[in-house]
């Protein structure tokens, strides 16, 4: 009984999840009120409140799903030992796919990434610290097989690489990148440029 119970409650979870996607992205996340919500997901608006305290934590809810099937993709795609390179466009392309399924749903997300509320700011601060450590492990790692120098902050190294990845998933928002394809020929370019520098040949 106890492995039915933990399903529905899997599956009421991600109703909400799937109808918070769809009324986020065409009403707008404050447009969209928790009644709707409940009779969007098929469930009554205790139960909302039963699994979220308030709108943000869908967002958070939705972020933390995408991280563990993103690394879960990640493990799939490219072992320990590939190149750093490889791992990254597997990290954020992942992401990219994820929460660009719904287009204005992922401009909302990745607002509330960037500039959470005051409520969440303390799970955001959670998230953030799994990413970052996920980053970092990938960049010891290629630090270890040479492909990255010692001497480098990797908390900052982390930083500058996320960033990258938010530009570029910004030109595809702004239509300056118009397919997948264009997303990852740019963001493969911008880690490349990243990692080998800019400077001439042979200048330091």
């Amino acid at each position: 009984m106890a492995g039915v119970r933990e399903e529905k409650k899997r599956r009421t979870r991600q109703a909400i999840l799937q109808a918070a996607v769809q009324l986020f992205g065409d009403k707008g996340y404050e447009r969209t009120s928790i009644n709707e919500l409940a009779k969007a997901a098929g469930v009554g608006k205790g139960t909302i409140y039963s699994y979220f305290q308030t709108k943000s934590e869908i967002f958070l809810a939705f972020c933390e799903d995408e991280l563990e099937q993103v690394y879960a993709e990640v493990a799939q795609k490219t072992g320990p030992d590939a190149r750093l390179t490889e791992q990254l466009m597997a990290f954020f392309m992942g992401q990219f796919r994820y929460v660009t399924r719904h287009k204005d749903f992922g401009r909302l997300l990745l607002r509330e990434m960037i500039f959470p509320k005051e409520l969440t700011v303390e799970r955001s601060k959670d998230l953030d610290n799994s990413y970052i450590d996920y980053l970092s492990a990938m960049c010891t790692g290629a630090q270890e097989r040479g492909e990255l120098r010692r001497d480098v902050d990797l908390l900052f190294v982390c930083g500058h690489f996320y960033a990258l990845y938010l530009i570029t998933v910004s030109a595809w928002y702004m239509d300056r990148l118009q397919t997948e394809d264009d997303v990852a020929g740019a963001l493969e370019l911008l880690l490349q440029q990243s990692l080998e520098g800019l400077l001439p040949t042979g200048r330091k």
